[in-house]
């Protein structure tokens, strides 16, 4: 329910905040009186469909993508003691984080990962990589498991989902916004969209994605912290810190996951400068650190 409330209060908080920003910079009044008739309404409601359905359909197949783009095997009936060991450990931290028991796999790659993905916490998948299981002890792979148990618990995927879909309504938004300006008071265009509407949109949605990707990822950071202390509740603060250690001293190998899985993984590779404003997760250092002060 809380969920539903939080999607509607979403959209309209985009009409809300569009609305008023537009009025307050008298927007409308300087678009109508260079001759352009600009629906500002119903290209709201038109951006904020196709803006939410893009991020909402990803959700909803969320766990099919997962399987399909890392070669995950789901583990249903255990032929070893290793994966009987993953599902009782997983059944345990589900149980203590008060969800429904995901489902569990293994996927090929030789980077430590793990990643927890579903449309909502109760339908949810977590898997690990092979080379996670084969290199960390199982204290260091619970603690992840854990980590991954918490994104679930936290509804990370679906609010990540709903910040998407605000952010992707914004730029499809003002780039048409931008694209009609260009074209009628620019170029003064008086016949329908020419050229150079449709050469403004794109350049701007390029560059409004940019940004908003920043926003996007900034929220994922924040998020890396909230699964990392819901992983020391579950598993212990020392085993969780003990993982992340790890982690980084596995960091010159380079991280195969799908680009599309990162911000759900326990480990998001390192950037430096400028592109550190893309990292779906904080430094090593920082989230190791935070737990320290947690105690």
């Amino acid at each position: 329910m809380m969920r539903i409330l939080l999607f509607v209060a979403t959209n309209l908080a985009v009409v809300l905040v569009a609305s008023i920003t537009l009025s307050l910079f008298g927007f409308n009044g300087f678009m109508a009186a260079n001759g352009v008739d600009l629906k500002l309404d119903q290209l709201l409601v038109f951006c904020a469909v196709f803006g939410f359905a893009g991020s909402l359909i990803s959700l909803l197949i969320s766990k099919w993508m997962a399987k399909m783009s890392t070669g995950t095997q789901i583990i249903t009936q255990p032929r070893t003691g290793h994966e009987q060991w993953l599902l009782q450990t997983v059944e345990e931290l589900s149980r203590n984080a008060g969800i429904k028991m995901p489902e569990v796999g293994v996927f090929p790659a030789y980077e430590a990962n793990a990643f927890a993905t579903g449309w909502n916490r109760n339908d949810a998948l977590v898997a690990v990589s092979q080379g996670l299981l084969e290199r960390f002890s199982r204290d260091e792979v619970r603690a992840v498991l854990a980590h991954e148990i918490g994104h679930v618990a936290n509804g990370d995927m679906v609010t990540m989902a709903l910040v998407q879909g605000v952010v992707n309504t914004f730029v499809m938004f003002f780039a048409r916004i931008i694209g009609n300006f260009v074209d009628k008071v620019i170029f003064k265009n008086e016949e329908g969209q020419g050229i150079a509407y449709y050469v403004a949109t794109i350049v701007a949605e390029l560059i409004l994605g940019i940004l908003a990707s920043i926003i996007v990822m900034w929220f994922s950071r924040k998020r890396e912290y909230r699964a990392d202390d819901a992983g020391a509740r579950l598993a212990g603060t020392g085993a969780m810190i003990s993982a992340l250690q790890r982690l980084r001293s596995e960091q010159g190998i380079p991280v195969q996951m799908p680009s599309t899985l990162n911000a759900f993984g326990i480990n998001g590779g390192l950037k430096q400068g400028l592109a550190g404003l893309l990292m779906s997760h904080p430094p090593l250092e920082e989230r190791i650190e935070a737990l320290r002060r947690r105690g």
